[in-house]
């Protein structure tokens, strides 16, 4: 099942800002011994997220453990196919997380650093931005 959020204050919420600054604070890993860290700026899906974290866990096994940092917590909206003007928004289509450069996406623990890798290469073709791994 996809990630979304059980409760939320609005339904629809506005566009915003599109992720295009740097923030000042940058991710570090807390949890486990290797990271994938973003490098650029870029907008994930719920759908990517799980994606991602399928071919992760598929890899790992029961030897390691995985900590997903990301949450897709923002709503986006469309209209059906051929409907006229007007009317109101759209329904809620798809759930997105506004990514930054130095956010962490996913740690694991538990395994060798030529899995890890193997594993990268493979989730990062799931991803639609640039990723790179980090080691501790």
């Amino acid at each position: 099942m996809l990630t979304a959020p059980r409760k939320f204050k609005y339904k629809k919420m506005q566009k915003g800002n599109i992720p295009n600054k740097i923030l000042s604070s940058i991710n570090k890993i807390n949890y486990g011994s290797f990271a994938f860290k973003a490098t650029d700026f870029g907008i994930l899906t719920s759908k990517q997220i799980e994606a991602a974290q399928k071919v992760i866990s598929k890899k790992i096994k029961k030897k390691g453990k995985l900590w997903i940092r990301v949450f897709p917590h923002l709503p986006k909206t469309k209209k059906p196919v051929e409907v006229r003007m007007g009317k109101g928004k759209g329904s809620v289509d798809i759930w997105i997380a506004k990514i930054y450069p130095g956010t962490i996406l996913y740690e694991i623990e538990g395994i060798s650093l030529k899995l890890a890798q193997e594993i990268f290469k493979e989730s990062s073709q799931k991803l639609s931005l640039k990723c790179k791994l980090l080691c501790y």
